[in-house]
């Protein structure tokens, strides 16, 4: 039987009454989703089954480095962090700038890491030869951009406001406008990949990926914030956006997915 989203919303309650009741009676707050979070099915599908293989680097320091990607100042141009101008013409959409500093635990700045985002475009459409949504692609518009962060820890780029689109989960299943966030340490092995909301999504309460975080607070820190200084006159629209990596202030992170 096909799943509708009364099904969905009807499970996404079930869990938050049973996280709150869990709280309540004494459980630590929950600032990551569960791998067994019910309303979003293909996540059990995604997750890894098995534990990390552990890597003794001790014995070679280079053992990790061996068979992954290597990058540093020079693999970054000037037109990497923004992703209207890397096409001939102008993309189609309303033009955000979204800019925002990487952090550890104590608010320390984390500097000279590698951030990637990719989007869909302004019609919810990913440039992915898999993608399944039939909206229009834009041929001015890629999706793909990346940055180091400065000694600052800041990150920033300049877009397009993605649109919402549908997938495939359940009936009439629609995702919030996001922005997909990759975060390299300093081996490809510490990169963690997240994802950036915008304030008050009407979808928000219908997506069982976002609401698989829980905890309100935790859920909250994954949305950006209009911040007009930002903005570029007559340009584009500003959003800051701080990622956490660790502590109890931490970005949720798609941990095994």
């Amino acid at each position: 039987m096909t799943l509708t989203q009364h099904d969905i919303n009807l499970e996404i309650a079930a869990e938050r009454a049973a996280y709150e009741k869990r709280v309540a009676d004494g459980a630590p707050v929950e600032h990551q989703p569960r791998r067994d979070y019910a309303p979003y099915r293909s996540s059990v599908l995604r997750h890894p089954k098995q534990p990390p293989i552990a890597i003794d680097v001790s014995k070679d320091p280079e053992l990790v480095e061996l068979h992954s990607p290597a990058f540093g100042e020079r693999d970054i141009t000037e037109i990497d962090n923004d992703l209207t101008r890397q096409h001939n013409g102008e993309p189609i959409g309303e033009r955000i700038t979204v800019s925002g500093r990487l952090l550890d635990r104590d608010g320390r700045p984390i500097r000279g890491q590698l951030v990637e985002i990719w989007q869909a475009n302004s019609a919810g459409r990913y440039a992915h030869q898999r993608e399944q949504h039939d909206a229009p692609l834009d041929p001015n518009f890629t999706g793909v951009g990346r940055t180091l962060t400065d000694d600052d820890g800041h990150y920033h780029f300049t877009t397009i406001q993605p649109g919402p689109y549908p997938w495939s989960q359940h009936l009439n299943a629609w995702r919030p406008a996001h922005i997909h966030f990759s975060l390299f340490g300093t081996a490809f092995t510490q990169r963690l990949v997240t994802q950036m909301y915008f304030p008050s999504d009407p979808l928000f309460p219908y997506d069982p990926i976002i609401q698989s975080v829980t905890d309100d607070a935790a859920r909250q820190r994954l949305v950006a914030t209009y911040d007009h200084s930002l903005s570029v006159p007559e340009f584009s629209m500003g959003y800051v956006w701080d990622i956490v990596l660790d502590g109890p202030n931490a970005t949720w992170i798609e941990e095994g997915r």
